[in-house]
């Protein structure tokens, strides 16, 4: 486990802004598709750090072995871009409602929270069909953004994207919108798209919806090996309550997935 220190802040939409961090370690990382972490913040009066252990399960154990209310949040997150040994990670505000985003709305240059990951074991590259398909909502944003920025002009792709409203929208070419403001959602937008039973299938947001999306592509005939699936939160429980039985079938998918 390792610090990151707050170099800069940059509000990107009402809803969303972009932190970048410099620390240990991060001159060495390499880059892939999607790369995933996990972020530590701490409590009131506490510290982000836990321990500087290597392996993932000492690491863990000493994470859990910590008192409750020293132990740190611990969220994931994607990472938005890592050059040069400065990582960029946006972080979607809503309110109080969870430490990453509370946290994230007070942050200033020269606080500090810890990270574990990215790893390269969890690297997955993009498909090879003729089309390629994202969909998402804000929290998936950063990773189909970071993920288009690796396709060719000449690569097909047809790309969902749910937020608040227009005011949301970013820089982001070729993405259809999807607005919860007009009334539209990201489940009934791509479930009404012609898609190819061929394509290949980027999916990522709201656990329900993820697992909606993915049942409808699999029921077009989209083979189960070319969907990349990840619920990156669930609608009235947070990372820290238990797992459900969707949580933990979507876990085995996905480990069953990895080693393919």
């Amino acid at each position: 486990m390792s610090r990151l220190r707050v170099t800069s802040v940059v509000p990107l939409t009402p809803r969303m802004t972009r932190l970048t961090f410099t620390g240990p370690g991060l001159g060495e990382l390499g880059t892939w598709p999607d790369q995933q972490l996990k972020l530590l913040f701490p409590k009131p009066g506490r510290s982000a750090h836990v321990s500087n252990a290597p392996d993932v399960g000492t690491w863990y154990q000493a994470y859990m072995a910590m008192p409750e209310d020293e132990r740190p949040w611990m969220r994931s997150f994607t990472v938005r871009s890592l050059t040069d040994g400065v990582l960029t990670i946006d972080f979607v505000l809503h309110g109080d409602n969870g430490p990453a985003s509370q946290w994230a709305s007070q942050a200033q240059i020269g606080d500090v929270i810890g990270r574990f990951g990215p790893s390269p074991d969890y690297a997955r590259p993009l498909g090879e069909a003729d089309l390629l398909v994202f969909a998402g909502d804000e929290t998936a944003l950063p990773a189909i953004a970071s993920l288009l920025e690796l396709l060719p002009d000449t690569r097909r792709r047809q790309v969902f994207v749910e937020v608040a409203d227009p005011a949301e929208e970013q820089d982001v070419p070729g993405v259809r919108w999807i607005h919860r403001s007009a009334g539209e959602d990201l489940v009934s937008v791509v479930t009404a798209a012609d898609v190819p039973a061929d394509a290949w299938v980027w999916l990522g947001g709201e656990a329900s919806a993820v697992r909606a999306l993915r049942r409808h592509f699999v029921g077009l005939g989209v083979s189960k090996k070319d969907i990349e699936f990840a619920g990156y939160w669930r609608r009235t429980l947070t990372q820290d309550d238990a797992p459900t039985a969707d949580d933990l079938a979507e876990a085995q998918e996905r480990i069953a997935a990895l080693s393919e």
